[in-house]
């Protein structure tokens, strides 16, 4: 007869490969029942993780079946994404868990590419994710994300997100003509995005991605300190002028008490699709080496291909329009890396605690 201690120690044999932990230590492995030769329990990520269900529970079904007298093994593997930590003195959002940041610094760098297949990859894996285009100016998202019409409003004070691709999403490019020009100053533009993130109705979201404008002004210093992050995403080119504003961007969110989860190079190198030439168009290396001086993760690097672009400009980005390419595959590994790390994460313990009003009797 197999003995609990026998499967526990099986178990912890099959190490995550998304954490490089074991199940057991980690205590996601959970309800261990052992009747006979019948072995049930379940094992609760973190983190979104859909597509590599099948491969987790068959490490651990083998696992499990290396001890002497189990016959059949049922597991249930789930996800239970919570809420994490956001700058001190920062109140959470109501139905958002977690606020991820994806910022340059710069403009023209991909930002906008970035965040939206962010958002998509998270949603591929099993999350409930919202996309907030942050960038009053130049709002990109709608055309990206492929969405036209108005938000619409059931009290006349809040808005409903608009979707598309199983992603809630919110822009000022819903609410005005493609070819007006939004000719705000910066506290106009800041008050009009806190609007817009604090008045939609977000559905119990997992993550939402919200897509900085570029630079390291008003809007974006406002929003870092009264938005609660629980975390940036730097997207960066290999280009030296590209770093020298990345830089900038780390700098503002390390003020701010927002931490980096990684760095993106974006347009690290050219594939010649006529001949097959590889060239390193804006450098090289760029952002790994900026990773390892400031000791923070390199998240991957995205080529310069063509057909990025044009699948952005058609509204069927690359994770939609091709989710089984190499590409795609790039975007969802970068995702996948950013839910590990907020999963690592100190939980927020606000909404335990009871809020306590003193009040004066008469």
């Amino acid at each position: 007869m197999p003995s609990t201690e026998q499967l526990q120690a099986a178990l912890a044999t099959v190490i995550d490969p998304n954490t490089g932990k074991d199940f057991v230590s980690t205590r996601a492995l959970k309800n261990l029942q052992l009747s006979g030769g019948d072995v049930s329990f379940d094992v609760e990520l973190g983190y979104p993780a859909k597509s590599q269900l099948a491969t987790l529970r068959r490490m651990l079904v083998a696992a499990a079946r290396t001890v002497s007298g189990v016959d059949n093994v049922s597991v249930n593997i789930t996800t239970q994404v919570v809420a994490h930590a956001a700058q001190r003195g920062v109140a959470l959002l109501p139905n958002v868990k977690n606020i991820i940041a994806v910022a340059s610094g710069k403009g023209g760098v991909g930002k906008s590419t970035t965040a939206v297949n962010l958002a998509l990859a998270l949603a591929a894996e099993g999350a409930s994710v919202g996309l907030l285009d942050a960038d009053i100016y130049g709002p990109s998202q709608p055309m990206m994300m492929g969405i036209e019409g108005r938000p619409e409003s059931e009290d006349g004070q809040t808005m409903e997100p608009m979707e598309n691709y199983g992603v809630q999403v919110m822009s000022i490019g819903f609410l005005v003509a493609q070819d007006e020009a939004m000719i705000w100053r910066g506290p106009m533009a800041t008050q009009a995005l806190e609007q817009l993130l604090r008045q939609t109705n977000w559905r119990n979201l997992d993550y939402l991605i919200v897509d900085l404008p570029p630079g390291t002004g008003d809007i974006q210093l406002t929003l870092s300190q009264r938005v609660p992050m629980t975390g940036a995403v730097i997207v960066t080119t290999p280009q030296d002028i590209a770093l020298l504003d990345a830089r900038k961007a780390i700098k503002m969110f390390e003020k701010v008490g927002v931490p980096i989860l990684g760095i993106v190079e974006n347009m690290a190198v050219h594939v010649c699709s006529q001949c097959g030439h590889v060239e390193h168009i804006f450098g090289e290396d760029g952002g790994k080496r900026m990773a390892a001086e400031y000791a923070m993760d390199y998240l991957g690097a995205l080529p310069l291909d063509m057909s990025i672009r044009l699948q952005a400009d058609s509204g069927q980005p690359t994770v939609v329009a091709d989710p089984d390419g190499d590409v795609a595959g790039i975007y969802k590994a970068v995702a996948r890396q950013v839910a590990v790390k907020i999963a690592a994460r100190a939980k927020d313990f606000s909404s335990r605690f009871p809020s306590i009003k003193i009040s004066k009797d008469t």
